[in-house]
């Protein structure tokens, strides 16, 4: 069967970032950087690769820089050339978007992840879409949403990426509660956002990518709050399952990092830093100085 193909997808980047305060006092989160790339153009670099061709971005008052850096900046540009700088201006392209490839919606309240793709429903209409939240960088020989966007090929649906977590952990997470099991891919008849330790139905969690259908906006046009008092998307999804209509959860192949917590953000710069080839010796070294300096000192 031929599904309608995913070519918008929604980026979730109205968040204040304050478990990085002070630094997003005045930067965005999202444009805080993994060596030298934002969090954003990763986002985006993984988006390009699955196919995606309009970019939705839900943001909220003061990330003027984050729309800023997708701009083309004609004075840097022309320095660059003028000195023969031929690698940073190709470097430079990848942050360039094409006009009215990009678009820019306001969540003026913090109610959530569902509300936040629900602002963007008009830009949307009546086809499937993507969801990408920045914050999960994932490091990945073929990127995580290109995997999904495959699979969703074969099945349609609704798609959201998991992973197995430690049982402890399930309840930072949206779990699956799972039907079947073919491997990769999972079939769902339930989700729970956030359960007590002793009620996650599995210990499979839903992380930041998503392929949902037009049906999860409209059942988003009359959610309530949920938990923590806020619209979740886990629950436009679990309605979709008792609907009776198809949910997957797909185990992609590749290493999440969270970089909105800033332990998760260190171990990614850290795996990002090593597998630059040009910085990877100088780097391991210095790693290695490091944790023998600690050793001696036990």
């Amino acid at each position: 069967m031929t599904h309608k193909k995913v070519t918008k997808a929604i980026f979730p980047v109205a968040g204040l970032g304050t478990r990085f305060l002070p630094a997003t006092k005045s930067i965005p989160k999202e444009i805080m950087t993994l060596v030298d790339r934002p969090l954003i153009q990763y986002a985006i670099d993984e988006a390009r690769a699955a196919g995606i061709k309009e970019f939705i971005f839900v943001t909220s008052r003061g990330k003027g820089a984050l729309e800023d850096y997708f701009d083309n900046s004609p004075i840097l540009e022309q320095e660059l050339r003028r000195k023969g700088k031929d690698a940073l201006l190709e470097i430079l392209k990848d942050t360039n978007m094409e006009s009215g490839a990009i678009a820019y919606m306001r969540q003026h309240k913090a109610l959530g992840l569902g509300h936040a793709v629900w602002c963007a429903r008009r830009l949307i209409a009546n086809e499937p879409f993507a969801v990408i939240l920045p914050d999960d960088v994932i490091a990945a020989e073929k990127p995580c949403l290109q995997q999904m966007v495959e699979a969703y090929d074969e099945t349609g649906g609704c798609m959201v990426a998991a992973m197995e977590v430690p049982a402890e952990k399930a309840s930072a997470y949206g779990v699956l509660d799972v039907k079947q099991d073919m491997g990769a891919m999972v079939s769902v008849k339930g989700m729970v956002e956030k359960p007590a330790i002793e009620d996650a139905p599995s210990n499979l969690a839903v992380i930041g990518r998503y392929i949902l259908t037009p049906n999860v906006l409209r059942s988003l046009n009359k959610m309530k709050s949920g938990a923590g008092g806020e619209i979740q998307l886990t629950d436009a999804i679990a309605l979709e399952i008792e609907k009776g209509r198809d949910v997957f959860g797909y185990r992609f192949r590749g290493q999440r990092f969270d970089c909105g917590s800033k332990a998760g953000f260190l171990q990614a710069t850290v795996a990002f830093g090593m597998a630059r080839e040009e910085l990877r010796d100088e780097f391991s070294s210095y790693l290695h100085d490091i944790v023998a300096q600690q050793k001696a000192a036990e």
